[in-house]
């Protein structure tokens, strides 16, 4: 990626955009404060056993769903909504087990609901759970338009789940993302529709015939990592969303030095381009390539790699930042 904002465009920021994460950082920590201590960070675990837990993860699309309404392509957001949970569950160590959806609309439409469907039935195949209900719920007052979530449920045992401490010394095993995946699209939007821009628009690299097919772009689960993990000394694994690499600091405070990500794919190169987005604001908001990153010994992550897409990465430190592309976050 090159710095961006050798122009005189005014460069766009997450928090510009409508997102300010410092913010949404301290209003969960104040409902967490008045909910008081639970178990769990990727994950909620509930024992229901003298070594089994249930675990429990829940999330939604985001403003993807925007570009989905703005193109009338609804077909892949059910992906990412389970995606997103079950994603959570694999950083845990825990085996996703089953789905229920929360469908919020102003008013029912079955032709966008037959979409949904289709796509929630496709993730669940994807990452081999079983969809068990859910709700739809007619809110005209409530919701403008429709928002998208779930809640997935897993099991592991004391032995499965990842002690979520990295060690100093660990290698940094990272594997690619499918693209920009259900984060930060409030800034990825208002970057790609800046100075008359739109989905329609034809995308400029290969792959994607428009630039919101390219940001419709499900995201990957991670489903098939948890046996090789789980048969590694794996200590921690962070899941690249909200916040983008800073996500790394949830395995631990240590310093995580990245030296070999994956590249980033063209839509990250456009987002940057058109919304005149610096490196570290695209850093600490989107995947940039990598989707997911697990710490472990440095024996374990070469056989992990050799199993796998992934790839070694960087290195567990002492400290308490993430360096990469030179920037330190």
């Amino acid at each position: 990626m090159t710095e961006a904002g050798d122009d005189d465009s005014e460069e766009l920021t997450y928090a510009e955009s409508g997102v300010d994460i410092a913010a949404s950082e301290a209003a969960t920590a104040a409902l967490v404060g008045a909910v008081g201590e639970f178990e769990g960070d990727y994950a909620g675990m509930v024992p229901v056993g003298d070594d089994r837990y249930l675990a429990l993860a829940t999330d939604g699309v985001g403003t993807k769903l925007l570009v989905a309404e703005a193109l009338g392509d609804y077909s892949t957001v059910g992906i990412d909504c389970i995606a997103m949970n079950v994603n959570d569950l694999v950083a845990a160590g825990a085996t996703p087990v089953a789905f229920v959806d929360y469908l919020a609309v102003d008013e029912p439409d079955e032709g966008f609901t037959a979409q949904i469907g289709a796509g929630l039935d496709e993730g669940a195949r994807r990452a081999e759970i079983a969809l068990v209900g859910g709700e739809t719920a007619v809110m005209p007052e409530v919701v403008k338009g429709l928002d998208l979530a779930g809640t997935c449920a897993g099991l592991a045992t004391d032995a499965e789940l990842f002690d979520g401490d990295a060690q100093v010394g660990d290698a940094l095993v990272g594997w690619p993302s499918s693209g920009i995946h259900s984060n930060g699209l409030t800034l990825a939007r208002a970057a790609v529709t800046r100075d008359g821009g739109g989905y329609d628009d034809p995308f400029p690299s290969e792959g994607y015939d428009t630039v919101g097919e390219a940001l419709l772009e499900p995201t990957r689960i991670y489903t098939d990592l948890l046996a090789p993990l789980r048969d590694a000394e794996t200590h921690a694994c962070a899941h690249l969303t909200g916040g983008g690499w800073r996500n790394l600091s949830r395995m631990g405070d240590r310093a995580y030095v990245v030296t070999d990500p994956f590249d980033p794919q063209p839509v990250f190169e456009f987002v940057q381009e058109r919304g005149s987005v610096s490196d570290a604001e695209m850093h600490r908001t989107f995947n940039m390539g990598t989707g997911f990153v697990a710490a472990l010994p440095e024996d374990d992550a070469e056989r992990v790699v050799a199993e796998t897409d992934g790839r070694v990465m960087g290195t567990v430190r002492a400290g308490d930042r993430v360096e990469i592309r030179g920037l330190s976050l």
